[in-house]
């Protein structure tokens, strides 16, 4: 025999899930919100001020804008591919860039070269995870779409190495002047 629902007492139905709590309450939580995330730009020698604009920057206009922006299937299923995708995006142009960043900021060559790779394999990285995340879809057609920006990076990615373009001096001069 199946198992029959039987609402526990009070003899309504079940409302809908709500749609932003869940992820309101992930996004506001006290023990997911990182001190060091606001020290390393007082490492730098900026003020508190400027660190706190530098992390509502990164959160708000790279993560959140973003994905709203590219979410516009059912929205909750677009946002959650965006997160998908820009995870690994985010380890590579964070995480490892900051590691990285004395031998990315130097002059030269070697060091434009590293960091459009760096920036070439982030963002071909985000958009084929975005390819992967909506071709699973049986009602989209040409999710190859999805791909085509990676054929721009790398065509524009050797011009950029050759006139001396080097992103991760550009991207840090924006925030730390």
């Amino acid at each position: 025999m199946l198992p029959t629902t039987a609402s526990k007492g009070r003899g309504t139905a079940r409302s809908a899930p709500p749609l932003f709590g869940p992820y309101l309450r992930r996004i506001v939580k006290k023990q997911r919100i990182s001190g060091l995330g606001m020290i390393l730009p007082l490492l730098y020698g900026e003020s508190a001020s400027h660190a706190a604009l530098t992390i509502t920057s990164v959160v708000f206009v790279h993560f959140l804008f973003a994905g709203i922006v590219l979410a516009t299937l059912c929205w909750l299923y677009a946002f959650d591919v965006h997160c998908n995708s820009f995870f690994p995006a985010f380890v590579i142009l964070y995480v490892l860039q900051y590691f990285l960043s004395p031998l990315l900021v130097a002059h030269g060559f070697f060091p434009a070269l590293l960091s459009n790779l760096l920036f070439v394999v982030a963002i071909s990285y985000y958009h084929y995870l975005n390819f992967l995340g909506y071709d699973v879809l049986p009602f989209l057609d040409r999710t190859t779409f999805f791909l085509y920006p990676i054929g721009l990076v790398i065509i524009l990615s050797p011009l950029m190495i050759l006139i001396g373009f080097n992103p991760t001096r550009y991207f840090l001069s924006l925030y730390f002047r």
